[in-house]
């Protein structure tokens, strides 16, 4: 997440196939990574205490992944996109299932 490849507060704006007709995404990635195969994003979140688990993670934070992702998607085709949280408290490294973010984007479009 901090070595080569990897980017800070990265703006990010756009949108996607896979998002509602008209909805586009403005927002400040925290960390970037971009490999040859794949894109890891990664947000930042400060909830005292933290989850412990993915499941009690607030949902609007998966949406914001799935948004990102979607986006993210569309700028770097062909590759894999995979998504984060880190919670300050801790410090921990949570991984968002990609079942999450198609869920979270599902949930956007009905």
């Amino acid at each position: 997440m901090f070595g080569p490849g990897s980017r800070a507060e990265v703006a990010l704006v756009g949108g996607a196939a896979g998002l509602p007709e008209g909805l586009t995404v403005s927002g400040r990635v925290d960390r970037l990574v971009v490999e040859g195969e794949r894109v890891l994003v990664v947000d930042f979140k400060t909830n005292r205490p933290a989850p412990a688990r993915i499941e009690d993670a607030d949902p609007a934070y998966i949406r914001q992944m799935a948004l990102y992702a979607a986006v993210l998607a569309e700028v770097f085709p062909g590759r894999r996109i995979e998504a984060a949280l880190v919670w300050t408290d801790g410090p921990a490294l949570m991984a968002v299932p990609q079942t999450r973010l198609r869920t979270a984007l599902a949930e956007l479009s009905a």
